[in-house]
């Protein structure tokens, strides 16, 4: 993805033959890949976001990599007026793979390497989020 156009795909050796593709030697994962960060530090994403909810923790696996439904359990922080407010458990969050993707407003320059990934904080607009 470059200027939020996807400009590839990761393929194994069976996903691009079935696509008339080549593969990108992709079979097992994502290796080596780092998520560009603009600007914003984490503190700023959060202002931007203005009001929502500061994830840390997700819970459990609820991918459908059919339909891209995406819905997990969360643990964070909620967020109003640009500031955390107060810690949130035992949430759930919804949404859409497709939908989340063209939905990242920023990502941040508190880049963070776990294992062959790298990536900043993503903001992400408009996901269901539910629990009391």
């Amino acid at each position: 993805m470059k200027e939020g156009v996807l400009r590839g795909y990761f393929l194994g050796s069976y996903s691009a033959r079935k696509l008339g593709m080549k593969t990108t030697g992709s079979a097992g994962g994502n290796h080596n890949l780092i998520l560009q960060g603009g600007d914003l530090d984490l503190p700023a994403l959060i202002r931007k976001m203005r009001r929502g909810l500061l994830v840390t923790e997700l819970i459990g696996f609820g991918v459908n990599l059919v339909t891209g439904d995406y819905s997990r359990g969360a643990a964070g922080y909620w967020v109003e007026g640009g500031e955390i407010r107060y810690p949130v458990e035992e949430i759930t969050i919804a949404g859409n793979l497709r939908d989340m993707f063209r939905s990242i407003l920023a990502v941040g320059s508190d880049a963070l390497t776990r294992g062959s990934r790298t990536t900043g904080s993503i903001l992400i607009d408009g996901m269901t989020i539910a629990g009391n």
